[in-house]
């Protein structure tokens, strides 16, 4: 299935990181929903791309 919605977020954050693409990292289906119990905020959106999902991360680890 295609997902374009990935190649724009690709773009946004390649203006915002120096990694770029290599920032990403996909995960899935239940992993990500195993992973989003544990994050400390979680923001619903409007969104209505297809697996339109993603995973903030700040900081160092």
């Amino acid at each position: 299935m295609e997902t374009p919605i990935w190649d724009e977020y690709k773009k946004i954050v390649s203006k915002a990181d120096e990694h770029g693409k290599e920032a990403f990292q996909e995960v899935e289906r239940f992993k990500f929903y195993e992973d989003a119990k544990k994050d400390y905020a979680v923001v619903a959106t409007s969104e209505t791309a297809l697996y339109a999902n993603i995973i903030l991360q700040k900081g160092v680890i």
